[in-house]
């Protein structure tokens, strides 16, 4: 295949333990097998983290993988993912990033790269088109990821360099820390505790170099920046947030750790109060015309001056999540986690939880050493962010995430709004039933991005009205599989409809970049690359037991709103999982059979 598309194949691997690097190549035959990004990242992940290997090991790896379309000339093509084994979770992790860190590593030449080891003191890697160097980072630990980043910029005079750093969370290994990436995150699962434990506190990459295509003029021609961008006018005029105001109406807004799911005062969260009071300006990653991204300004407070960009998701955890409509203290939360390096999807779940505990009576002010953790107080949430972030008192323990917190208060499961330690997204699964399976069946836990967000599909299809359970297996297969192929193609899941790339896949673009065809290939793609993370995690434990849904969520129905009096029992949810594993050619238990191995062209794994 060559070099066309910016497939170089080369990836590059940084051992921290003996301060040197090599190359490898992909062979052309896993590229057409699973692509790139999420797809090459689990093989790699299956051939060389053995299930024994725990998340914060030295012999645990980072595994970052460019797709074919990361740094093209296509719309969006900012994305790259990496796969480790996470300390949240305890099991396979994949996570995806924008920012410019994906296109600079193709442009330095490397398809991937792979961090192994341990350095014996902390560390930063610089890599410069073939320069590698491991570097010294004394100056740089226990800095925030805000100072890193404007410390290394100014060392390499680099405004369009890559970096990622973690923050003083992750070097108190917080389970659920983050990688920070160019004001962009790898946020779930904790993949910052991991590049921490490793000593490695940045990675910094420029390249030089440009990309090949196989026919680049027609690529041209194909890809039209404007039809995107009104394709996605919504996201283009409030971002992701605009969703709050329409998830609240139907019921499904979790709030006070999913006790209810309709928020009273949405009014003073929502998208257009945003941005007529906090909006300064878009920002847009790599070559995206949408520019989703709403920077605000905080107006009062400790971060008083300070700009941030507020996801849907990060305003509900720090928010309805915990009672909070005070949309400058969200604003401030959010500034906090990301200085420490902290995901605000967990962190405000985990907060949320421990409030239902203080309210229970489960925790106390001695173990807050003081705090009042109640709901509806930003402040209780600023402060609970400073007590886990520094391990102090209660904080020490939440930091363990849900799978570390059961094992140190009892009776506190029950409230946990999770699976396979992963907490909940900002969306009610009795409100969309498709959402429970989402959460149960995601490859890297309770997660509506990896899991498959169905929430379109029951709001706009007959075929799978959101309170019905028939359909809803084969629905998330599909989801499951069309975002498995996107994630491994490098661009941002904002515009691939726009490109066509849905579960229906015209891949004219990616044929016109790779000089490959790959028609009637990308759901099969998918769909192996599923498989693959499956048998990942069977090799790992995780079987059906691990697939089912929390005690809230089962027994409990939902008190008001539109979505009033309905709950997903476990006999329902059967109805639902039982669909979905023989859509899947899996077995009762959850594992894939040989024959579905076979024909997905897995049996040599």
């Amino acid at each position: 295949m060559g070099e066309r598309g910016g497939c170089t194949r080369k990836v590059l691997r940084v051992n921290l333990t003996h301060k040197d690097s090599s190359t490898q190549h992909i062979d052309r035959e896993v590229f057409e097998k699973f692509l790139g990004g999420r797809g090459v990242a689990a093989k790699i992940y299956f051939e060389e983290i053995a299930p024994e290997v725990r998340p914060l090991d030295e012999a645990n790896k980072l595994i970052f993988m460019t797709g074919p379309l990361t740094g093209t000339v296509v719309p969006a093509s900012t994305k790259f993912q990496c796969a480790t084994k996470s300390p949240e979770t305890g099991i396979y992790l994949c996570s995806n990033a924008g920012g410019d860190f994906g296109p600079q590593l193709k442009f330095a030449g490397y398809q991937g790269l792979i961090i192994e080891g341990r350095a014996s003191k902390p560390v930063y890697v610089s890599i410069n088109d073939d320069k590698v160097e491991v570097k010294d980072a004394t100056k740089l630990w226990g800095k925030t990821t805000g100072e890193v980043d404007k410390i290394l910029r100014e060392e390499i005079s680099g405004s369009k360099a890559g970096v990622m750093s973690v923050g003083p969370a992750a070097e108190e290994k917080v389970a659920f820390c983050c990688i920070r990436v160019d004001g962009r995150s790898f946020g779930r699962g904790g993949a910052g505790a991991v590049m921490a434990s490793k000593n490695l506190k940045a990675i910094v990459v420029k390249g030089q170099g440009k990309l090949n295509y196989a026919n680049l003029v027609e690529l041209k021609k194909r890809i039209k920046p404007g039809e995107v961008r009104k394709a996605c006018q919504d996201l283009a005029d409030y971002g992701r947030p605009i969703y709050t105001e329409s998830i609240n109406e139907l019921g499904c807004y979790p709030v006070r750790n999913f006790q209810t799911a309709v928020f009273s005062e949405v009014d003073k969260i929502d998208a257009r109060f945003m941005k007529e009071n906090f909006f300064v300006k878009n920002r847009a990653c790599f070559k995206c015309p949408v520019a989703c991204l709403k920077v605000c300004r905080v107006k009062a407070g400790r971060f008083e001056g300070w700009t941030v960009v507020p996801e849907y998701e990060t305003i509900w955890a720090l928010g309805a999540q915990c009672g909070v409509s005070d949309f400058n203290g969200i604003l401030s939360a959010n500034l906090l986690c990301d200085e420490y390096g902290m995901d605000t999807i967990s962190t405000g779940n985990i907060i949320g939880f421990a409030m239902e505990l203080y309210e229970r009576g489960m925790i106390t002010q001695e173990d807050t050493g003081g705090l009042k953790l109640t709901f509806g107080s930003s402040e209780a949430v600023l402060e609970a962010i400073e007590l886990i972030a520094k391990r102090k008192k209660v904080g020490d323990i939440l930091a363990r995430g849900f799978r570390g917190i059961a094992a140190e208060i009892p009776g506190s499961e029950q409230y946990m709004m999770q699976v396979k330690g992963m907490p909940f997204a900002a969306y009610d699964p009795r409100g969309f039933y498709g959402m429970g399976l989402t959460y149960g069946t995601s490859s890297r836990g309770a997660c509506h991005n990896v899991g498959g967000w169905t929430i379109r599909a029951e709001l706009l299809s007959e075929e799978y009205d959101r309170f019905a359970l028939k359909g809803k297996g084969k629905l998330v297969k599909s989801i499951q599989d069309t975002r498995a192929y996107i994630d491994s193609l490098g661009i941002c899941t904002v515009v691939r409809r726009a490109l066509g790339f849905s579960d229906e896949p015209d891949p004219t673009i990616l044929n016109l970049v790779t000089g490959l065809d790959f028609t009637d290939k990308l759901m099969e793609i998918g769909e192996r690359i599923y498989n693959l993370e499956r048998l990942i995690l069977a090799r790992e434990g995780i079987r059906r037991k691990d697939d089912m849904l929390p005690a809230r969520i089962t027994k409990e129905k939902i008190p008001e709103g539109p979505a009033k009096g309905h709950v997903l029992t476990k006999e329902m949810y059967k109805v639902e999982l039982d669909e979905y594993y023989e859509a899947r050619g899996w077995d009762r238990e959850g594992l894939p059979i040989p024959k579905k191995i076979d024909n997905l062209g897995l049996t040599n794994l």
